[in-house]
């Protein structure tokens, strides 16, 4: 679902867990971390966009987890030219995402990144609120410092 001018509707995910650590899941054959995130399907809202994105890559569901907070606005990114593909004969251009933060409220051990036919990730770790902005990739950076910021706050309260 790319909009008139390019981006992708996307969500993107924050997990923690008891200890205020995040969610950081490994890209399948790669060495590039980040948070789970995913596309939405026609006619579907973002809180089900994320159930369903949410469960297709780290295995959870709604039981497993508690919505604390969402950014009020999208959060855009761009792609590098390299990264840009046509989609239903539209050029995406980079990403509008919501992003939900989420505590973990069952076990590690529901964390399964496997559940789908072809897993995006193939490890996971938890980490301080500061490691995803030193190992996301670049062009991500700026939508995650902009998602942390609104975010984490809810946190403290």
């Amino acid at each position: 679902m790319i909009d008139s001018k390019g981006y992708r509707k996307n969500v993107g995910i924050i997990i923690c867990n008891s200890k205020n650590k995040l969610l950081m899941c490994k890209r399948y054959g790669e060495n590039s971390w980040q948070f789970p995130q995913g596309g939405f399907i026609e006619n579907e809202s973002p809180e089900k966009a994320m159930y369903r994105e949410l469960f297709e890559e780290v295995g959870l569901e709604a039981n497993d987890v508690l919505i604390l907070g969402k950014t009020k606005n999208w959060l855009k990114y761009d792609l590098p030219k390299k990264y840009q593909r046509k989609t239903n004969n539209q050029l995406c251009l980079g990403q509008k995402q919501i992003w939900f933060l989420l505590r973990l409220t069952s076990s590690d051990k529901c964390i399964i990144l496997n559940k789908s036919n072809r897993p995006e990730f193939d490890d996971w770790q938890w980490t301080s609120p500061n490691k995803p902005l030193e190992v996301v990739i670049d062009f991500k950076k700026n939508v995650y410092t902009q998602a942390l910021k609104e975010l984490l706050p809810i946190l403290d309260n």
